[in-house]
């Protein structure tokens, strides 16, 4: 029996015979927003990242202006022909997400259709990440709400930025470097 396979059997037998208990779960939702997509625009471009807000008629004319003369990865799923690029060779990826959140400017890919691989999503230098309006909810609690927790779950927050022992910021290091996000209203 390994360590592990010991201390789960140690567990099961002190805990054996007790009564299931009842957590509450009482989380704190977000309040009330008015402007989901003013909020969640502000919140992005807080965290260095492009942000366009559009109407949906504009928005495959911005994209072929965001990605002209860059080899993107369009993932499956993306509702748009284009050139596919191989990951050593990407300079960026396109996606659509799973949810945005409004207070904290972050996006949420669960990598189903249109949204590609972790790999795809965290190793080109450039994300351009299109967000629908109806996506976009207050805060955290909602977001998990929407989210199946079995899928693979990356959230982005900005472009990929750390800092040194003395504060410079580097950007890039642990994904993309420059992250452009188009809202379509």
């Amino acid at each position: 029996m390994s360590a592990r396979e010991e201390i789960l059997a140690r567990i099961g037998k002190a805990v054996a015979g007790a009564a299931d208990v009842e957590i509450p779960r009482h989380y704190r939702t977000a309040q009330q927003v008015e402007d989901l997509v003013g909020l969640f625009a502000e919140r992005v471009d807080d965290y260095r990242a492009i942000v366009h807000v559009l109407p949906a008629a504009e928005v495959p004319a911005r994209i072929d202006e965001a990605v002209a003369g860059r080899r993107m990865i369009v993932p499956d799923g993306f509702d748009r022909d284009g050139g596919w690029a191989d990951l050593d060779t990407a300079d960026g990826v396109i996606t659509s997400c799973a949810v945005a959140i409004a207070e904290t400017g972050t996006i949420v890919l669960d990598h189903g259709p249109g949204q590609g691989t972790r790999a795809q999503t965290l190793v080109p230098d450039y994300h351009l990440c299109v967000v629908r309006a109806d996506q976009i909810v207050a805060g955290v609690p909602e977001a998990i709400a929407r989210l199946d927790p079995a899928r693979p779950l990356t959230w982005i927050s900005g472009p990929s930025a750390t800092s040194d022992i003395e504060l410079n910021r580097v950007e890039g290091v642990h994904g993309p470097r420059t992250l452009e996000v188009i809202i379509s209203t």
